[in-house]
């Protein structure tokens, strides 16, 4: 690596961390805020409703909750136990990992607000589509029992300083278990930005190789890599010559469906299912590169 080189890397790592941990902190305490003033039996209730409003309602809960796909399975199990319907529930759990505040606040400021309507847009109706498919098919049979031991103790006093303390304490714990990814994510795309030659990704992963969505989704499938992690590494790489499509396909695979979240699967789910959401997640992340492809190549 020349000095050149460096130079880039060492900038690009500067700028990119440190809009991430302030945007990171910033929406993270907004949400914690949120979730003070919209008690879990405001949401169960809502969750009720039958048909595609249920739908609605479960992808919009996934939107403005920012989990991994990990700490997904936990709530949703607690979601089938208060009896949300199943639709509505697996409408939340295709849409949290990869449509939430921190993922498009990230990407807004990474890629343009344009692309992140585009990408939020259509996230959030194919989890809709996918709860509701899934519904209407009856997949709901394939769900296991399973049971949660959770604290059910009194949050505190509501006076607005103990909400705010609360709130801050939650976005710096989300904060401090995020950091390592955010920091890895911005390591990773800086070296790629500095180091690695933009004709070779271009020539792999460009806009011409009709191959390229598809790799990509199938790479981001097995990977362990949260939405906080891919997308600095996407901006590196699409700055240097990959398609936005496949940057797409990418990080919804990625944040999507994993092999530590298909294992926590198999524990509610029946093999079935799980085949049916990995296969899901693969699909919707090739489906939408190729139209991110058509809109902004």
């Amino acid at each position: 690596m020349n000095l050149n080189s460096l130079s880039e890397t060492l900038k690009f790592f500067t700028i990119i961390s440190t809009e991430l941990i302030i945007l990171f902190l910033v929406v993270s305490f907004i949400v914690a805020m949120m979730q003070e003033y919209i008690p879990a039996s405001t949401v169960q209730r809502l969750l009720t409703g039958r048909g595609l409003r249920g739908n609605l309602v479960g992808a919009g809960l996934g939107a403005v909750t920012p989990f991994c796909s990990c700490s997904t399975i936990p709530v949703t199990v607690s979601l089938l136990n208060a009896g949300a319907p199943f639709g509505a529930t697996m409408s939340f759990l295709v849409s949290s990992p990869i449509l939430n505040p921190v993922i498009l606040g990230l990407l807004v400021t990474l890629l343009g607000w344009k692309f992140t309507l585009f990408y939020g847009v259509s996230a959030f109706i194919l989890s809709v589509a996918v709860g509701a498919i899934w519904q209407f098919f009856g997949l709901e049979r394939d769900v296991k029992k399973v049971r949660l031991v959770g604290n059910n103790s009194s949050p505190g006093p509501n006076d607005l300083k103990s909400r705010l303390n609360r709130a801050s304490r939650a976005a710096f714990s989300l904060f401090k278990t995020s950091l390592p990814y955010l920091l890895i994510g911005a390591g990773i795309g800086s070296l790629i930005y500095g180091v690695v030659p933009g004709e070779w990704i271009a020539n792999i992963a460009g806009a011409d190789n009709p191959f390229a969505i598809p790799v990509a989704a199938a790479v981001g499938v097995p990977l362990y890599i949260r939405a906080e992690t891919l997308i600095p590494i996407g901006l590196a790489l699409q700055s240097q010559g990959m398609s936005i499509g496949a940057v797409t396909a990418l990080i919804i695979a990625g944040a999507g469906a994993s092999i530590p979240e298909v294992i926590l699967l198999n524990t509610i789910f029946r093999p079935r299912l799980v085949a049916v959401f990995v296969l899901t997640i693969f699909c919707v992340a090739i489906g939408v590169g190729y139209i991110a492809n058509l809109l902004f190549a």
